[in-house]
Order: C-alpha cells, then sequence, then structure tokens
C-alpha cells in the first residue's frame, strides 16, 4: 500500500472483511424481517391478503433487481466505499420509515425503496472483496461474507417475531433501521484498492499493476482505460456460456430459496399449528445454525477442492443441491415434526453449501475489471426470475388453494438449479477467459 495512504486498522483486508460481513448481516436482518410480521401484518389495521404479502417482498425486489446494473457500471468507474456508504444509509432510512405506513401502498413503497440501498451495497461489495484478498482465499473470504446471509436472515425472524410479539410490527422496523445509519458512515474509510491487485497476473495491458496503491479515482480511471464501455462489457459477459449457466442457476436457487425464506414462518403456523413467536424463532434457529455450519463448510471444501478441478466451486454446488432437492420435497409433506425438523435441517445444510462456492465461481469466471459489473448483472438475473416472484407466486397459489400446496414448487427449482450449475461446470471444462 503507498505510503501515503491513511494508516489506519480500516486499511486491513481482514478488517474490511470484517466491516463488510457485519453489514451484509443487518442487510438480511433487514430483509427478513418483513415474513416474521406477515401475520400480524394479515391482521393488522392493514389487513393485508397473502398476495398482498408477497408483493412486500417482490417490490423489494423488482427495485433492487433494476437498480442492480446501474450500482454495477459505477461500481467498476467509481469509489466503492463510498457508493457502499450511499446505500447502506438509504436502505436504513427506507426501513426506519417503514413503521410509519399507514397503508399497503405506503408500505409497499417503503419497502421497494430499501432496494435502492442493498442494491448499491450487494453488487459493490464482492468486487471490492476480490481485490482484498488473492485468488485461492476467495472461497472461504465469500463463505464469511455470504455468512451473514443466515445468520442476519435468522435474527430478521427472531428480532422481528419477538419485537412483534412484545412491541407490535412498527418498532419492529425502527429497531432493524437506525443501526444502519452509523455503519454507513464507517464504509466512507474503507480502502479501496486498484481493481485486479489481487489476481494471478493482470487482466489486460494496461491494467493496475498487482502491487499497485493510490485512491479510487486513479483506480477508476485505469479500469476505464481498457475500452470496456458499459454496452461492451454486459455482451462480453452475455456471451460467457460458464457466466451465463451460474447466474441461470442460481436464479432457481434464489427461487426456492426466497419462497422457502417468506413463507416458512406461516407455513409452521398455519399448517402445522405453531404460535407465531416459536414459528419464527425455530425457523430461525435452523436457519443460523445450517447457514453458518453450511456456507463455512461449502467455502472451504470449494477451495480444497478447486486444488484439484477448476471446476470444483461448480461442482460442489451442483451435488449439494441435487442432494437438497428430496430432502425439501419431505420437509414440506410428512406429517411427523421429528421428521420435518430433520428433513429441513439437512435441506438447509445441503442448500447453503452452494453460498461461498458459487459466488467465487461468478468474480473468478470474469475479468478484474468487469467484476462489479458481473455481480450487478447476477443480482439483476437471480432476483428477476428468482426470489423477485416466488413470494407472490406462492402468495397467490396459496389464496387459490393453500399455503402447503403453493410450497410444493420450491423443490422443482431446486433441481432446475442443480441441473444448470453441472452444465455450467460442463462449459468452464472448456472456456478460456478473453483478455
Amino acid at each position: 500500500m503507498s505510503g501515503s495512504a491513511p494508516k489506519s486498522w480500516l486499511n486491513s483486508a481482514g478488517w474490511g472483511l470484517a466491516i463488510l460481513s457485519f453489514i451484509n448481516l443487518f442487510n438480511y436482518l433487514d430483509r427478513f424481517l418483513v415474513p416474521a410480521l406477515f401475520e400480524s401484518l394479515k391482521h393488522s389495521e392493514l389487513r393485508l391478503t397473502d398476495a398482498e404479502l408477497g408483493s412486500l417482498m417482490s417490490g423489494f425486489l423488482v427495485i433492487y433487481t433494476l437498480a442492480a446494473p446501474v450500482f454495477g457500471a459505477l461500481g467498476d468507474r467509481r469509489s466503492r466505499p463510498r457508493l457502499i456508504a450511499f446505500g447502506v444509509g438509504f436502505w436504513s432510512l427506507a426501513t426506519a420509515l417503514s413503521g410509519f405506513a399507514g397503508s399497503y401502498f405506503g408500505l409497499l413503497a417503503a419497502r421497494a425503496s430499501v432496494g435502492i440501498g442493498e442494491a448499491a451495497y450487494a453488487t459493490i461489495a464482492p468486487s471490492l472483496l476480490s481485490d482484498y484478498f488473492p485468488v485461492d482465499r476467495r472461497g472461504r473470504v465469500m463463505a464469511i461474507f455470504f455468512c451473514a446471509i443466515p445468520v442476519g436472515s435468522a435474527l430478521g425472524y427472531v428480532v422481528g417475531g419477538l419485537m412483534n410479539v412484545h412491541f407490535g410490527w412498527r418498532p419492529a422496523f425502527f429497531v432493524a433501521g437506525i443501526p444502519g445509519l452509523a455503519l454507513a458512515a464507517l464504509c466512507l474509510w474503507l480502502r479501496d484498492p486498484p481493481r485486479g491487485s489481487q489476481d494471478a497476473a493482470p487482466a489486460a495491458k494496461g491494467s493496475a499493476p498487482a502491487n499497485g496503491g493510490g485512491p479510487a479515482a486513479k483506480s477508476s480511471a485505469r479500469s476505464g482505460s481498457l475500452g470496456f464501455d458499459i454496452k461492451t462489457t454486459y455482451l462480453h459477459l452475455l456471451r460467457n456460456r460458464p457466466y451465463v449457466f451460474t447466474v441461470l442457476g442460481y436464479a432457481a436457487y434464489t427461487f426456492a430459496l426466497g419462497g422457502l425464506a417468506s413463507w416458512m414462518p406461516a407455513f409452521l403456523e398455519r399448517v402445522r399449528g405453531m404460535s407465531p413467536d416459536k414459528a419464527t424463532v425455530q425457523f430461525g434457529e435452523i436457519v443460523v445454525i445450517t447457514g453458518f455450519v453450511g456456507t463455512f463448510v461449502g467455502g472451504w471444501l470449494g477451495d480444497y477442492c478447486a486444488k484439484y478441478s477448476k471446476q470444483a466451486y461448480l461442482l460442489v454446488s451442483a451435488v449439494a443441491t441435487l442432494v437438497a432437492a428430496p430432502f425439501v420435497w419431505f420437509a414440506l409433506t410428512v406429517a411427523s415434526p421429528t421428521e420435518y425438523l430433520v428433513c429441513m435441517v439437512i435441506a438447509q445444510l445441503l442448500m447453503f453449501l452452494s453460498t461461498g462456492p458459487i459466488n467465487a465461481s461468478i468474480v473468478n469466471l470474469v475479468l478484474p475489471n468487469q467484476r462489479a459489473t458481473a455481480v450487478a448483472l447476477s443480482v439483476f438475473t437471480i432476483h428477476l426470475l428468482g426470489d423477485a416472484i416466488s413470494p407472490y407466486l406462492i402468495g397467490a397459489v396459496s389464496d387459490a388453494s393453500s399455503l402447503g400446496q403453493a410450497l410444493k414448487i420450491v423443490p422443482a427449482a431446486i433441481v432446475i438449479a442443480g441441473v444448470l450449475w453441472g452444465w455450467a461446470a460442463r462449459e468452464q471444462a472448456k472456456f478460456k477467459l478473453a483478455q
């Protein structure tokens, strides 16, 4: 690092990972606070239907999906810490404002606004982390970063459920939103290294040197000098067959996880007869334990297997996901509470094994100066085709039949994800990244 850079613990790659991972925890706490409040919102003065409840998640994800490509392009060309700080501050403010909603449309507008802030964060943070750590550590780094998904999601269920029982649904939004404003200020002191500085070799002639330092503006200028305008970058990514199949598989995976995450607490209350606090806390416990263990084991397993095969990240994800599908089906259909619990724990553990490997695959399959854009396109696709539609679709089918029947579409989506990731691994075997 340059001698003129500030001598601060915030310049450490390890601390950067810790800060971004902690923020990611709040990211998912905020996102999965809402499903914990579904039953209260349904019976509140707002009187929401299941379709309207599902649309709160879908509305957020539609805006999130549309904003992601914009922030992805900015993330490859502008200061990444400043963009992340903006995103964290914006979504935190929108979350707090959700607690003041007086109608369905007011709540929908507030939740949709959260998507703008989260899009800025989610598209840029993985790109920044890839320039903090070398290639051979990225599986574990992404596992640590994305471990915040199960932990934050579980906290969303638990915090939302407990706040709802003791204080009501409105204060739950205040508690989730206000801490993020302080975290946004912390992001302004993060280091923004040159793009590609941790890769084995420069991505192309004229790219940032591996041992270079300097401010984000210089890094952005070097990235722009490669001649990749936004249109060319997206066209290049769309011709990258392993990347395309990886992202399509991720979309099916996200469809499944989004459906389960949104509706399982309500399923446990309606179908299995649990109390609201027990339903949210029990499912939260399953998510945090299986997610924490599965994400770390998957990251380690992916890095270990990558020593022997460049397709290892995709193959680990494909196999784990295909094995998970029948366990999800049994968890939704068996009558015994014990059998449900065993099947759901195994299913969630196997699903979370893919978190680190699949995100490492996405950043490794593209050029360093395209990573924020590649993550943005991935975010756009996985949510547009995934959890932007699954909560609403499941809610609409539930209104027409029952929630138990509606959730049975989830295992089919999991099978599709595993097949597509296997196909992506096959394509990667014959793929050479163009410079």
